[in-house]
């Protein structure tokens, strides 16, 4: 099946920061290989004039969620570091909406859609549809087409542009599956028409 992007669309490029890169402090394995594909997203989306929303997480040093803190995770994405920067080879172009998200010390945002403004920045530009991709597939992928669905949405998913973390084995899978099972549907860019 075709899918045409067209007035309405938006693409949202979610958290493909260094940090969440091999060689970062919380590297999701095989992240870089999907750098090539959003690339061709993102000249799709920029040639025919859509919005390209990225997400990043932006930290403060000493946010609740790091394991010094007693979270879960190692310190990664701290607002203003090298781990917080976009991947050097991912071609966003100059009119990316950059959506920054837990910035706050006590607030944790797995969804782009948490503590921002994507909301009302897609209803500024009248976005009916979400086309998503990057990392990780089953913590903030996941986490912001559920979010975007519950906002009523239709959500497509870059099934061939996404990679998850696996802190838990076959976690990016199910993750897929309950997105499919919410509402999104998947694509690969061979299907734009």
């Amino acid at each position: 099946m075709k899918i045409a992007p067209a007035a309405g669309d938006a693409l949202i490029v979610v958290d493909m920061q260094n940090d969440f890169l091999p060689g970062g402090s919380l590297a999701v394995a095989g992240g870089n290989d999907i750098i090539p594909q959003l690339n061709r997203y993102l000249a799709y989306f920029a040639a025919h004039r859509l919005p390209v929303v990225a997400t990043r997480d932006w930290h403060p040093p000493d946010h609740y969620s790091f394991q010094p803190q007693g979270g879960p995770w190692p310190p990664h994405c701290i607002a203003g570091s090298d781990g917080a920067a976009f991947h050097s080879g991912l071609e966003l172009p100059i009119t990316t909406h950059i959506v920054s998200k837990a910035t706050a010390r006590e607030n944790d945002a797995y969804s782009a859609f948490s503590g921002t403004q994507l909301d009302e920045l897609l209803q500024a530009l009248h976005i009916r549809r979400v086309f998503v991709g990057d990392i990780a597939t089953e913590y903030c992928v996941f986490n912001t087409v559920k979010d975007a669905l519950r906002l009523r949405y239709a959500a497509f998913v870059l099934e061939d542009a996404v990679r998850a973390i696996e802190r838990q084995s076959g976690g990016g899978q199910r993750a897929l599956q309950e997105m499919v099972y919410l509402g999104a549907q998947f694509i690969h860019y061979e299907e734009l028409a």
